[in-house]
């Protein structure tokens, strides 16, 4: 029995030695730190990093600026994240890639902008992005599509910028392409998320119908036996013109009620 269970002991020594050497080799060789590659898969889309030079037109075209929370809707690397807590403004990334959180932070500590850059490992659309008031994203057009009835709901006057991938028939305020070290996805379009105006509003001396699509409005103002069509109408953020007539409109959204002047400096307001 004695001899038995010394062969038994004996024989579990070589196995014994392996595990100690690989214990060994693992502590000595410790895991290196991750590296993202481009096009690698991600859950919504493959990983292409937006260039430097089309992250400061992005950021640009928003007119970002230090009273703003700009979220960046997968954030990737962190650069635009990082970007904008440079400038002085409270950003925060949303990533589902947990590698690519950990890789953002170590960056942002890098930076020396933690304190205003923070991410977060979410899926985007489980994400609460209703008190930014900039959205950055470069993401595939029907992601786009997926986010935009979110996107409408927020706060009249929040900025979206997308690199290169527009939103449907929701047209762009404006386009810009990225000069000097951007060689490709080098285009930026920026949206201004408008006011609900559609409806009828009363006016001292009418009544205005309006009908909207995203920025553009159409309809009538009625006044007296006059009835005229509703001219280059547009809302932009909280801001509404039109020509109707030959009188231009100009006024601002405040909730029920819409004030503001014509071309002839004449105030004017309107209340649903």
């Amino acid at each position: 029995m004695m001899f038995s269970g010394y062969r038994s002991f004996a024989s579990s020594l070589p196995l014994a030695a392996a595990a100690i050497v690989a214990a060994g080799l693992a502590f000595a060789e410790p895991k290196a730190p991750f590296e993202p590659r481009v096009g690698q898969a991600g859950k919504d889309v493959i990983w292409v990093p937006t260039a430097q030079a089309l992250v400061d037109r992005m950021l640009d075209l928003a007119q970002v600026r230090p009273d703003d929370l700009l979220m960046d809707l997968g954030s990737g690397d962190g650069r635009t994240v990082i970007t904008a807590a440079k400038r002085g403004t409270r950003a925060i990334g949303v990533e589902y890639n947990p590698d690519m959180v950990e890789l953002s932070r170590r960056s942002a500590k890098e930076a020396g902008v933690t304190e205003l850059a923070t991410f977060t490992q979410a899926d985007l659309f489980a994400t609460d992005f209703s008190k930014a008031t900039v959205i950055t994203m470069f993401l595939l057009p029907s992601i786009n599509l997926k986010l935009r009835p979110k996107i409408l709901e927020m706060k009249a006057g929040t900025r979206v910028v997308s690199n290169s991938f527009d939103m449907g028939d929701w047209r762009p305020e404006q386009t810009v392409e990225a000069q000097g070290e951007c060689t490709s996805y080098c285009r930026a379009h920026l949206w201004i998320v408008p006011a609900k105006v559609e409806g009828t509003w009363k006016l001292p001396d009418g009544d205005l119908r309006l009908e909207q699509t995203f920025q553009t409005l159409l309809g009538t103002f009625r006044t007296g036996a006059s009835t005229f069509n509703i001219v280059d109408g547009k809302v932009i953020g909280d801001t509404v013109s039109f020509v109707a007539g030959d009188t231009r409109y100009i006024g601002r959204v405040n909730g029920k009620t819409i004030e503001g002047i014509t071309q002839t400096s004449t105030g004017w307001s309107a209340k649903r």
